[in-house]
C-alpha cells in the first residue's frame, strides 16, 4: 500500500508540469475511525480502491480523537454509536447529502434489519449501515476430532454445547467455550432467538430478566464454575484466544469468519447461534449489528460531493462483494447480496449463509437492544461479571441490571435524540 501511494504521488507530480493547476484540483476529505491495525488496514484497501479510480476526490484515513469537530466521514462502532447519536446536530443526515449531490440513492432498498439503528422515524437513512454481522458459533474442528466429537455436526442447542464442552474439557482443553460481546450475544440475541423480551409491553422499559434469560445466564454460570466456559472480557478479547487455538468453541460476530479463514493453522466450522429446544417456537431470529458511516456537519459543498461519491461507491454491488471478502460483512442491499452469492467462493460464503439464515424471519428489526445503549450495556456487563465471579445468582443480577438500566434509559434515549431505538419506539407507541 505505501508503494502504491508513492506511485500515485509521483504520477501526480509528473503531470503537474504539463497540466494547468486548475485541472488538477482534487477534493480531499478525512475518514475518521478508531479501528485496530488489522481492521484499519482492510478499510484502507477499500479506500485505496476508491482513490485509484477517482480523479476528483481523495479519501484520507485518520484516527478519531475524542475532542474536536467530526471529520467529513466518521465511522461509528457498536460501542460508540450512542455518542454519535447524542451529538446528532454535529452530523448531516446521509439522505440529505445524497439528494443534494444528486447521487442515486434509495434508503428503502436496505434490508429492514440493517436500518434499525440508522434510520429516522420516516425511514430515511441518517447514516450508512456499513459493516454489519450477526452472532454465530465457531468451533475448532481439530479440537472436536481429538475429543471424539463429529466435526461435521456442530452443536445446535445450548444443551449440545454443554455436552461438547464436557468432551473438550475431558480431552484436556482448558477453554472449551468462550464468548465475545456478552451483552450482544447473551442478552440481546439469546433473548430474541428464544422468544424472550428485551422491552416491556409499551416498548419503553427494559425487561430482559424473564425465564429464558435467567435460565441461560444460570447455565453459563454453572459452566464457568466447572471450567466449561472461560470469560476473557467485555469486547472481542475472546476472539484472539480462539484464533490462537486455545478454545474449542466461540460465540462472536459472523464477520470474524474472514479473519479466522486467514489462519492456516485453524480448521474452523461455523454454525448458527445455539438456541433452547425446550422453548416453544425457538429458534426465531438473530439481530444484526456493526459499524455505521456518519457525515459531519458544517463542511464545504465540494466535500459533501466527495462524501456522496464515496457512499455511492460503497453501496455498489461490486464494492459490497469486496467488503464481504475483506471483512465478512453482510451486503447491504438485495442486489449486493445476489452479487456476493454469485461471485464468492464456497469457503467465503460459509459465514455469510449462516448470518443470512438467522435474519430470514419476521421481527429481525427488533428496535430496543441492550448492547446499543452504552450506559445500559455497561451495567449489564458489570452484573454479568458478578455472576461469573460467584457474587450474585443469575436472577438477582438480571433483576438488578433491569432496575439500574431503567433508571438511566430515559436519559440515554433522550440523548440519542431519535436514533438507536428512539424513533422506532415512537413509531410503536403511535
Amino acid at each position: 500500500m505505501p508503494r502504491r501511494r508513492f506511485a500515485t504521488l509521483a504520477s501526480f507530480l509528473s503531470l503537474s508540469v504539463a497540466v494547468p493547476a486548475t485541472a488538477l484540483a482534487v477534493t480531499e476529505i478525512d475518514f475518521s475511525h478508531q479501528l485496530d491495525g488489522i481492521r484499519a488496514a482492510r478499510l484502507g484497501e477499500l479506500v485505496e480502491r476508491f482513490n485509484g479510480q477517482s480523479k476528483d476526490y481523495r479519501i484520507r484515513l485518520v484516527q478519531r480523537t475524542d475532542d474536536g469537530a467530526p471529520a467529513v466521514l466518521n465511522l461509528a462502532t457498536p460501542g460508540n454509536v450512542l455518542d454519535f447519536a447524542s451529538r446528532r446536530a454535529s452530523f448531516r443526515p446521509l439522505h440529505k447529502v445524497m439528494s443534494a449531490a444528486r447521487e442515486k440513492f434509495d434508503g428503502r432498498q436496505f434490508a429492514p434489519e440493517l436500518r434499525v439503528r440508522v434510520a429516522d422515524a420516516r425511514g430515511n437513512l441518517n447514516a450508512l449501515p456499513l459493516a454489519m454481522s450477526t452472532p454465530v458459533l465457531y468451533y475448532n474442528k481439530h479440537a472436536f476430532r481429538q475429543a471424539g466429537l463429529d466435526p461435521e455436526k456442530p452443536p445446535r442447542t445450548w444443551w449440545e454445547v454443554q455436552h461438547a464442552a464436557g468432551k473438550l474439557f475431558d480431552a484436556g482443553m482448558r477453554c472449551p467455550y468462550t464468548s465475545s460481546w456478552p451483552a450482544w450475544v447473551h442478552i440481546d440475541n439469546t433473548s430474541v432467538l428464544n422468544g424472550g423480551d428485551l422491552a416491556g409491553p409499551k416498548g419503553n422499559t427494559l425487561a430482559f430478566n424473564g425465564l429464558v434469560q435467567v435460565k441461560h445466564i444460570a447455565l453459563l454460570a454453572s459452566w464457568h464454575k466447572s471450567f466449561y466456559f472461560k470469560y476473557f472480557g467485555r469486547r472481542d478479547e475472546a476472539d484472539r484466544h480462539f484464533a490462537a487455538g486455545e478454545c474449542g468453541m466461540l460465540t462472536s460476530g459472523s464477520s470474524l469468519a474472514s479473519t479466522l479463514r486467514d489462519s492456516p493453522a485453524l480448521d474452523v466450522g461455523i454454525a448458527p447461534l445455539p438456541y433452547y429446544d425446550d422453548v416453544y417456537g425457538a429458534p426465531k431470529h438473530a439481530l444484526a449489528d456493526g459499524a455505521s458511516l456518519w457525515i459531519g456537519e458544517g463542511k464545504k459543498p465540494a466535500e459533501y460531493k466527495a462524501a456522496a461519491k464515496f457512499v455511492a461507491y460503497l453501496v455498489a454491488p461490486e464494492t459490497q462483494v469486496e467488503l464481504t471478502k475483506l471483512g465478512g460483512y453482510l451486503p447491504m442491499t438485495p442486489a449486493a447480496r445476489a452479487a456476493a452469492d454469485s461471485r464468492l467462493l464456497a469457503p467465503d460464503l460459509d459465514g455469510l449463509k449462516v448470518a443470512y439464515a438467522q435474519l430470514q424471519h419476521e421481527g429481525a428489526s427488533h428496535p430496543l437492544r441492550v448492547s446499543q445503549i452504552e450506559p445500559v450495556r455497561l451495567i449489564v456487563e458489570e452484573e454479568l461479571e458478578a455472576v461469573w465471579d460467584g457474587r450474585k445468582p443469575a436472577k438477582e443480577a438480571l433483576d438488578t441490571a433491569v432496575a439500574r438500566g431503567n433508571a438511566v434509559l430515559p436519559a440515554a434515549l433522550l440523548a440519542a435524540n431519535g436514533v438507536c431505538c428512539g424513533s422506532e419506539l415512537a413509531q410503536r407507541r403511535r
